[in-house]
């Protein structure tokens, strides 16, 4: 019995309906998902819009590849991150930051991918920038920034009030109380992160002592935090500043958002922040009055006082990126990772766009362009006398880290006297040891 023209017609149809099924089933079983676990929740300025340029670009230049972003605040970020570590479900690709206390503890725990060294010959790191993303000779991440800890500051708001960009602790002290006078918060300040408030005393041990191993050497307890004359200084400095007002009011329940927003919208004088904040300059967020205004200058120096300078300054390689050792995908995540990376993408990008001091050279992407915080922050790092390391903070373990960023805090909101603040670091830092 023969088969009509319309059932050959129909099962013609059919056919063509399996076959394009059947590729798509293919095509799809071979479209790649990378997870990518970021600390830059805006995606439309900043590091993050960078970030995200160069995924889509990725993307473009690879269809069959699918990323799928998270991104959190750095506090969140943390949080998340010890969760998808107590499973060991890391994302494919995620940022970390190239400090012991954070960093450590996943190279020894075989949670990052080892990555191979001479895949990064060329991508121009600094000396001493991949330091923090190795152990034992062997490579685990890569480096995004420089970072530098510098002060912003609004020159208008300076110059209408008629007060003197400070150079040394005494100006600083002055300017303070001016602001506070005029009823302007002098410095805006994060108090609820705590890390900053670590820095800014190691800073001042930096200032008052010129010596960037000290605290270290307080660290193992080589020296002892409670009976150096450099390190109790220092705390009597930042304890006298807070007493004159150096922060806005209840700063201890700021967050990091808060205070940038607090600065960016000229309700503060200053910021105590670093360099990866260049793109303060061009972020749009914010007036023209704003970033026509923001400038930059190191935290002072204590002259006639301790026997650091404003050239002392507390810098490193923090933020950067690494491939999670478990990935189903650990291949092209390390492409990614690579591409992201690439000195004309990343370097390039990040310097020309203004948003942040790369971890790479960046002396071939200079165009003359460059906007006033670029240009300024470079002359700091040029000019520099000595630069810090890994913040003490995150110097240590996960546990000192707590430890350390509570007793700040506590500190800083006068829960303690310096005397009981260095006793209980001494305390942490043993326990550190032990």
């Amino acid at each position: 019995m023969g088969v009509s023209r319309g059932s050959r017609r129909l099962l013609l149809v059919i056919a063509l309906v399996l076959v394009v099924t059947s590729s798509l089933t293919v095509l799809g079983a071979n479209k790649v998902t990378i997870k990518f676990f970021s600390n830059l929740p805006d995606r439309t300025a900043g590091q993050g819009r960078l970030e995200q340029l160069l995924i889509e670009n990725y993307i473009k230049a690879n269809p069959g590849v699918e990323v799928k972003v998270e991104a959190l605040q750095d506090e969140p970020y943390k949080q998340k991150f010890r969760v998808y570590t107590a499973g060991n479900q890391l994302p494919d690709l995620f940022m970390v930051w190239g400090q012991p206390a954070f960093f450590d503890p996943i190279m020894k725990g075989g949670y990052a991918a080892e990555l191979n060294k001479n895949d990064y010959k060329d991508y121009g790191f600094f000396e001493g920038a991949l330091d923090g993303f190795s152990m034992n000779g062997k490579l685990y991440g890569l480096a995004r920034n420089t970072d530098l800890m510098v002060l912003y500051y609004n020159e208008k708001i300076f110059k209408d009030h008629k007060v003197k960009i400070p150079t040394t602790y005494d100006e600083l002290a002055t300017a303070i109380k001016a602001f506070r006078k005029a009823g302007i918060t002098p410095i805006a300040q994060n108090g609820r992160d705590c890390w900053v408030l670590n820095i800014l005393y190691q800073d001042l041990v930096m200032k008052e002592s010129g010596d960037p191993t000290l605290i270290y050497q307080a660290l193992d307890q080589k020296v002892k935090f409670a009976d150096h004359k450099h390190l109790l200084a220092a705390a009597q400095d930042l304890q006298a500043l807070i007493n004159l007002g150096i922060f806005q009011d209840s700063f201890v329940a700021a967050d990091y958002g808060a205070a940038r927003n607090l600065f960016g919208q000229e309700q503060a004088a200053m910021y105590y922040m670093g360099a990866w904040e260049t793109g303060l300059a061009a972020d749009e967020n914010f007036s023209a009055s704003f970033r026509n205004n923001v400038s930059v200058v190191p935290f002072p120096g204590m002259v006639g006082k301790g026997k650091g300078q404003a050239t002392d300054l507390m810098g490193w390689f923090g933020g950067g990126y690494a491939v999670s050792a478990s990935s189903p995908v650990k291949a092209e995540a390390i492409k990614l990772l690579n591409y992201i990376m690439a000195p004309e993408n990343w370097a390039k990008n990040a310097w020309q766009l203004g948003l942040v001091i790369p971890g790479q050279k960046y002396d071939q992407f200079m165009t003359g362009q460059e906007n006033k915080l670029q240009i300024q922050i470079s002359e700091i790092i040029n000019q520099s006398t000595s630069f810090s390391g890994t913040p003490w903070n995150d110097a240590a373990t996960p546990g000192f880290k707590v430890d350390s960023e509570t007793l700040i805090q506590e500190f800083a909101a006068g829960m303690k006297t310096p005397q009981e603040f260095l006793r209980a670091c001494d305390q942490a830092a043993q326990k550190a040891l032990n």
